[in-house]
């Protein structure tokens, strides 16, 4: 088993909460959610983050406006809805539960 693999999965089944969490401040253009999420450590490029954005908004979680651009075509600019605020809620409070749960696990691993 490649370390690497469990990582990028790990990574991965976190991004959506992440998204909705970085999207609860504002709305924001698909590059400015790229760049916090690089921040952040969390690497993704446009070809990941563009079908997690469609899927929450598929799933009315999200949803987004035009705004003409003075350089290029129309950007598409994301905002969180109010299920979507209501579900991260439940994705805070399932965080706070698998936090403790897996530190405690390694407290029994590291003692």
């Amino acid at each position: 088993m490649k370390i690497e693999n469990t990582k990028a999965q790990m990574r991965k089944g976190i991004l959506e909460f992440c998204i909705l969490s970085i999207l609860q401040s504002g709305e924001a253009y698909p590059s400015d959610i790229i760049d916090k999420l690089k921040k952040a450590k969390l690497i993704v490029v446009e070809g990941t983050l563009y079908p997690l954005l469609t899927r929450l908004k598929n799933a009315g979680l999200l949803s987004y406006r035009w705004e003409e651009s003075k350089s290029g075509p129309p950007r598409k600019y994301y905002q969180i809805t109010d299920s979507g605020q209501d579900f991260l809620i439940e994705l805070d409070y399932t965080w706070e539960h698998l936090q403790n749960a897996v530190n405690l696990t390694r407290q029994k691993r590291l003692s």
